[in-house]
């Protein structure tokens, strides 16, 4: 028999529990599991964690499907600033409600170690700068034409700068309050703007694999309020995104209440053909993988293809885990992720203790030895040599299409009815040709013409082979005489310094930014929809035109309206075919058949002349990507911004709000807060505010980039005394609750049922007025009328945002109802005391006949439990009965205090 124990500490208040099972019992379990079963053993309490959690997880392979809670307590939490200053902001308030109670204000600090890395605040206001030569153009009529170019790019060696110095002028005030976070609550870590991308920077550097803590070892683990934390799995560090609300109740020392999972074992085969790059792989398995339905999931990989691919291969695939649906896509540490640590620059010493310790607990994996293989749920394959060459889009990073396909998927797109796959243009205007002039050259757009060229994301520049692909890419199409159209938005946004570390070394940094690919920054950038302003007349031509513009990014989200409100289809690609995509300046083009450009000498250059071969991106990998890369860039990360240096930070305990400032402001959420408990009451009379159909993302719901100068936020910072130009984007601008309520729902592309077009508006039924949907929200509130919001699947796909839950909720919505939820949407919604309900299996809105435009009362019980039906009635007569998601019993405690946060002020005042 095997014994682990639960170690004593030195807690006094502590007893130690010694559990006796089978080796069989535990090297049955997938690797995945047996994290979370290290996890309760260590924190096994009988109070947070009891001895029934630990038997539940231990045989897994029995609950796995009986909807069992167990909980989770991870080493550590990382945020992102666009989610962290809203959860510094609400530790701030929290403190002052502890206060106002009779309680200990400093009780409110992170027990579980949190690290916040400034990324998501840069934009790319600036780009290449472009020289004309011999004072002349000649391009090709056509759109898609291939053409000689006498323009070429220079660098500009300032874009980066002025985006860095243009970043702090619109978010000093921001990063004053986090520094004083920082220095105000204990066991919080803040990496400055400018040192890389939150989930690079973590795979690089922050990641652990094993926690070596007090004198005790044990597997490193995180949660993270962005959800692509997941791209750490791909290094043997369980973890996956939360939103802001639960990642704070972490952070005081509660552990994540989650149903133990099913874990779906994806078997992977073969090798991937010689010009098959990680993102081609990553985009074939979020398409497989959504088809197989694995939401709410964890995804372990196994089998012999993955010991083909390196830990950048892996983390590619773990990052895009939210696209295709599951909670974790975990990759067990074997000799690979060991070696990864030593080239990343990790101490060698401690990575041998990390080596012995998971070959001590049975965690080292080797996946060419199948008596290794857990029990799955359920195994699926996938041969890595049937993967070709792919991007996904118009609209969604699961629609792949092969490269073969994109000009005839295209095509057959612009004509197709409006929705993911179909911009409803009219057959006699898929050819539409609009001329404009750019710095005094002509040129014409058409549909499908590609505007935004953006190499971004840490999904694909934290991998080496992808980005020094590209560079010796772009090496071979200079040499070859090849050009990027000026007016095209070229950008490059590392994850890291490191990548510029190893493009400048190896020598291909020159070319990349002769084609327009100059660093503009180190943040998440286009990624997020912060690929700054178009050119004023590029924007008049496809309006004018009503053109169906194109962005390709090496991202790993393309919803519609995120990457940029001008390009209609959004494209993701690995980072040689978003240069590739850049030279031919269009998507309507097949590069088997049609060549890239023509160079000077009347020489017709195809795809396949310059794409670099495996062979020669390995040689230079092996040469250049070396320990002392990372080792140089990560010793001084904390401290080589010498603007945040700079910032002079308040060093009070408790924050003192400042009544004029636009960012930060102290949230309403706790007005009124009492030690007792209230009752909660019956939703009476209802009105639908919003009613959706299927995938309404929190990108439609609380929308991070551009505040538009019409909308109801831009109007309230007017009013406050700022010009257009300093409205900054809605996600800088978390920190505000009176922004960020105005933003909600705010999206221009949001479609909703009650509006025959698309945009942020709603119909106010008592007036029957079209508003704005904060205006009609505003209206109800006024009148006392509670709301509702219908919708369809997937309601709160994408990002992990808790403003898509505390927008609706500042608006007066109490109730969603949705025929599916993403996971961590819904369990914000929790986290504010908004009900989740989800319609009857086989129903929906259209089965039951719903309009949207009823009254809907609620039927609260006084006694709940998880998942029970209740009843709602409608003013027309009809009574029909949902599902309320509170899966709980953890949630149900924070549903009667008026959710998560109020439940923790509660705890820590008595």
């Amino acid at each position: 028999q095997t014994a682990i124990i639960t170690v004593d500490q030195g807690r006094k208040d502590r007893e130690t529990f010694i559990f006796f099972f089978t080796p069989t019992a535990y090297t049955r379990l997938p690797f995945s599991i047996r994290v979370l079963l290290e996890a309760a053993i260590r924190n096994c309490d009988e109070f947070l964690v009891k001895k029934g959690d630990v038997e539940n997880i231990l045989n897994w392979k029995v609950v796995q499907h009986k909807n069992v809670e167990v909980p989770f307590k991870p080493a550590r939490v990382i945020l992102q600033d666009f989610t962290g200053v809203p959860a510094v902001v609400d530790f701030a308030a929290m403190r002052d409600a502890v206060k106002k109670l009779g309680g200990d204000p400093e009780k409110i600090n992170p027990i579980c170690p949190a690290d916040l890395v400034i990324d998501h605040s840069i934009q790319v206001d600036f780009n290449s700068l472009i020289l004309f030569l011999l004072g002349s153009c000649i391009y090709g009529e056509n759109i898609g034409e291939p053409y000689a170019s006498l323009i070429i790019f220079t660098c500009r060696s300032d874009s980066l700068k002025k985006n860095q110095d243009l970043e702090f002028e619109r978010n000093k005030e921001r990063f004053e309050f986090l520094k004083w976070g920082s220095q105000a609550f204990k066991n919080m870590r803040i990496i400055p703007p400018g040192s890389g991308i939150i989930h690079q920077v973590n795979l690089e550097y922050l990641a652990r694999v094993v926690m070596d803590q007090d004198g005790y070892y044990y597997p490193d683990s995180v949660v993270g309020t962005d959800s692509h934390t997941t791209m750490i799995d791909g290094l043997g560090v369980l973890g996956w995104g939360v939103g802001g609300i639960e990642a704070e109740a972490v952070m005081l020392g509660q552990p994540i209440s989650m149903v133990l999972p099913e874990v779906v074992g994806y078997k992977l085969l073969g090798n991937p053909q010689p010009l098959v790059t990680s993102t081609d792989i990553v985009l074939t398995v979020t398409k497989h993988l959504r088809q197989v339905g694995v939401v709410g999931k964890f995804v372990e990989f196994f089998g012999p293809g993955v010991a083909q691919l390196s830990i950048a291969d892996r983390a590619t695939i773990a990052n895009m885990c939210p696209e295709y649906g599951a909670t974790a896509a975990y990759f067990p540490v074997d000799d690979i992720s060991i070696g990864y640590l030593i080239q990343t620059g990790r101490d060698k010493e401690k990575v041998m203790c990390t080596k012995k310790y998971l070959e001590a607990v049975g965690m080292l994996r080797d996946f060419k030895n199948s008596s290794q293989d857990p029990d799955f749920t359920q195994v699926v394959e996938l041969d890595l040599h049937t993967v070709v060459p792919c991007c996904s889009g118009p609209k969604r990073p699961q629609d792949k299409v092969a490269v073969s396909d994109m000009k005839k998927d295209f095509e057959t797109c612009l004509g197709a009815k409006q929705g993911f796959k179909g911009f409803q243009i009219a057959p006699d205007r898929h050819n539409t040709i609009v001329k404009f002039n750019f710095e005094g050259c002509d040129f014409e757009l058409a549909h499908g013409s590609v505007v935004i060229a953006a190499i971004t994301s840490c999904t694909n520049t934290s991998n080496p082979s992808v980005m020094l692909g590209a560079g010796l890419l772009a090496k071979k199409a200079v040499e070859a005489g090849l050009t990027v159209k000026p007016y095209i938005k070229t950008s490059l946004s590392p994850g890291s310094g490191v990548v510029t570390y190893y493009l400048r070394e190896s020598g291909v940094m020159s070319y990349l930014s002769q084609l327009g690919f100059d660093v503009v920054g180190y943040g998440c950038m286009t990624c997020i929809g912060n690929s700054g302003p178009l050119p004023e007349s590029v924007v008049a031509a496809i309006t004018q035109g009503d053109l169906v513009a194109v962005g390709v990014l090496s991202g790993n989200r393309n919803f519609e309206g995120r990457v940029h409100p001008n390009t209609r289809a959004n494209y993701l690609a690995s980072p040689p075919l978003v240069i590739a995509y850049a030279i031919a300046g269009t998507i309507r083009i097949d590069f088997e058949k049609e060549p890239l450009g023509i160079n000077a000498s009347g020489k017709k250059i195809f795809l396949k002349d310059i794409w670099p071969t495996r062979n020669e991106i390995q040689v230079v990998e092996h040469q250049f990507v070396i320990p002392g890369m990372f080792k140089e860039v990560y010793q001084k990360i904390e401290t080589v911004n010498e603007s945040w240096n700079a910032l002079d930070a308040p060093s009070d305990k408790l924050y003192t709000w400042n009544p004029k400032s636009t960012y930060i402001k102290s949230p309403p959420f706790f007005d009124g807060l009492t030690l007792a408990l209230q009752t909660p009451k019956t939703i009476e009379d209802a009105y639908v505010l919003l009613s959706f159909g299927d995938s309404v993302t929190t990108d439609h719901i609380s929308p991070a980039g551009n505040i538009a100068r019409n909308s109801p936020a831009a109007r309230y910072l007017m009013s406050r005394g700022l010009t257009p130009r300093e409205f900054n984007s809605y996600g800088s601008r978390r920190g505000n609750d009176a922004v960020m309520a105005r933003g909600t729902f705010a999206n221009i592309r949001l479609v909703n049922k009650f509006i025959d077009k698309q945009g942020p508006q709603t119909v106010h039924f008592p007036s029957g007025e079209i508003l704005d949907v904060f205006d009609a929200a505003e209206r109800y509130k006024q009148a006392g009328h509670p709301l509702i919001v219908l919708a369809g699947k997937e309601y709160g796909a994408g990002s992990s945002r808790d403003w898509a839950a505390k927008g609706p909720f500042l608006l007066g919505v109490k109730a969603v109802l949705a025929e599916s939820y993403e996971r961590i949407h819904r369990s914000n919604l929790v986290g504010m005391g908004v009900i989740p309900l989800q319609y009857l299996p086989g129903e929906d809105a259209g089965s039951l006949g719903l309009t949207g435009r009823e009254r809907y009362t609620i039927i609260i019980p006084e006694k709940l439990k998880p998942q029970m039906n209740i009843q709602i009635k409608l003013d027309t007569g009809k009574t029909f009965h949902a599902i309320m998601r509170f899966d709980t019993d953890v949630e149900l405690t924070y549903f009667h205090n008026g959710g998560i946060l109020n439940y923790m002020i509660r705890k820590m005042a008595s």
